[in-house]
């Protein structure tokens, strides 16, 4: 964790060291398994790829984030009043001041990311600047600032990039069994067979194990940025607001946001259940009952 007054979380870092040691290591014995099937020849070549995939994603994460997004990096003549505030934050938390942008969708959300706390980027929406009082987007901003001190951003960046990998090598197999690709591996049938199951197990236990840490780290990051604040009314308030508003924005421009899912405050999704394993986010009835046990911790306290 960056140095930084947010409440450290150690079930956050054992989990987070446990996800990347087990995601490093299906990522190397998927490239393993792939550069066995091949010739020797290709050996180099298949291990720079895989080495260059996860470089790329995490050199170039916050850029991809904000394209995905349309969103543009705003000056504090811009946009004083979004700057005060993370001012004003990054002071209380000791922490260095990420970037600050602003996406143009009416979707309300807000996300943060970046390789490290000092090449970070918090982000906004036009539509959650419309929807929010300062309260509230003051405890969304703390939460997206929590996970930037956590470094929970990076580790999530990082660890996609098994699956990333795995989803690569699951369409290369598909297309070599559409056009015939048919040399055999020693042991078990066609070669492509065998990196397509091979690369399916890996995105599938990738794709569960984000998943379970995304859940975790929000509610993390609930936890941290309420007690910064020392607000957790305000942060529960802004979670409802969000969670109304989604609901109303049309299908379609959900669905081209929802690749954002696993870095939102809360998902671009309306409808639906998100208390399932296959969830990027804890429910909002769990998320507002830790809220409320804080507020009453706090209440206690004082």
């Amino acid at each position: 964790m960056a140095h930084s007054r947010f409440a450290a979380d150690r079930g956050l870092s054992a989990r987070m060291t446990t996800v990347m040691f087990l995601l490093g290591a299906l990522f190397v014995a998927l490239i393993v398994v792939v550069m066995l099937i091949f010739p020797p020849q290709y050996a180099p070549f298949i291990g720079l790829i895989g080495l260059g995939a996860a470089w790329l994603q995490w050199f170039t994460s916050d850029t991809i984030a904000m394209k995905a997004m349309r969103a543009r990096e705003v000056t504090p003549e811009e946009a004083p009043e979004l700057h005060a505030m993370i001012d004003r934050l990054c002071t209380m938390a000791d922490m260095p001041k990420p970037r600050v942008g602003v996406a143009d969708t009416d979707l309300p959300n807000a996300f943060a990311t970046g390789r490290s706390p000092k090449r970070s980027v918090v982000v906004v929406t036009t539509g959650i600047l419309r929807r929010l009082n300062g309260e509230e987007l003051e405890g969304v901003l703390a939460h997206e600032l929590s996970h930037v001190a956590h470094r929970d951003v990076l580790v999530m960046t990082i660890a996609s990039s098994a699956g990333i990998m795995a989803g690569m090598l699951t369409r290369g197999a598909q297309y070599g069994a559409l056009f015939g690709g048919n040399r055999r591996d020693n042991n078990s049938g066609p070669a492509w067979i065998v990196v397509l199951l091979a690369s399916m197990v890996v995105y599938a236990i990738s794709f569960f194990l984000l998943r379970l840490l995304s859940r975790y780290r929000e509610l993390s990051a609930d936890r941290a940025g309420a007690q910064l604040t020392m607000k957790p009314r305000a942060l529960a308030s802004a979670l409802q607001k969000i969670t109304g508003e989604t609901n109303k924005i049309p299908a379609k421009d959900l669905r081209s946001a929802q690749s954002m899912n696993a870095f939102f405050i809360t998902p671009a999704a309306a409808g639906v259940s998100v208390a399932t394993l296959t969830s990027t986010h804890p429910s909002l009835e769990q998320r507002l009952e830790q809220l409320a046990r804080i507020e009453a911790e706090l209440g206690r306290q004082h």
